[in-house]
């Protein structure tokens, strides 16, 4: 969806501090969140495109100001009670009674070693998205493209700053499940994916641009159509 997530292309919210001695977590909060995830996966909360798609619906200001871990956490529970996982007000008053009460006991809860399994499994590997489809692949390595100009509702991963913009297929990796399908709760309706790459000016501005730099993207079949020989020469 087109919101303040999507930051490819923009500027002015300064440079990117990116410490060579970042911890992979901040806090222990952090830990139990991540090992959440595979749970909820699991158990049916959500793809991983809807999975993306909760950190979308956060409020802007919200999204800005938090941690990563914190729109883990939104989205989780975004899921479990949308979909009727868990109740909306035993949540909150859970919530409040452990921030009322910091040290009581966590409640016990049996331990499932087929889950623990899946859990170390996912972590390390991840979910393969590539799945079969019976459409044929509609591009070949170098065909002209131009990335569609529109903006769709709900989720997408189809990235503003190259919308409307000429690319050439360098590359084609088969077919994966679709974001815009899965990641709106519409199945996961496979598409065919390609590398793209642009000439910096045609992203940037020939003014803008560095001088012979390109940029590559990957995208799905449905985000880009064939520039056709007319428009090439008109160009």
């Amino acid at each position: 969806m087109n919101g303040i997530h999507d930051l490819g292309g923009r500027d002015g919210f300064g440079p990117v501090d990116a410490s060579a001695e970042e911890p992979v977590f901040r806090d222990e909060w952090e830990k139990h969140v991540f090992a959440m995830f595979p749970a909820c996966f699991r158990a049916g909360y959500f793809g991983l495109d809807e999975f993306r798609h909760g950190f979308e619906q956060m409020d802007p200001a919200i999204y800005l100001r938090s941690p990563y871990y914190e729109h883990w956490l939104f989205s989780m529970e975004l899921y479990a009670t949308r979909k009727g996982f868990i109740d909306a007000e035993e949540l909150e008053r859970r919530t409040q009674y452990f921030l009322e009460n910091p040290d009581a006991p966590l409640p016990e809860h049996e331990q499932n070693s087929d889950l623990e399994a899946f859990a170390e499994g996912v972590a390390i590997a991840g979910a393969p998205p590539q799945r079969p489809t019976d459409k044929e692949p509609r591009f070949q390595v170098g065909d002209i493209v131009r990335v569609k100009d529109y903006s769709p509702f709900g989720h997408t991963r189809l990235a503003q700053y190259i919308r409307g913009k000429v690319a050439t297929v360098i590359a084609h990796h088969g077919s994966f499940i679709y974001p815009d399908s899965a990641g709106n709760g519409l199945g996961e309706a496979p598409e065919h994916v390609y590398t793209i790459q642009f000439d910096g000016a045609e992203l940037w501005g020939a003014d803008f641009a560095n001088a012979n730099t390109t940029s590559t993207i990957d995208v799905f079949d449905p985000y880009i159509e064939l520039v056709n020989e007319q428009e090439r020469v008109s160009a």
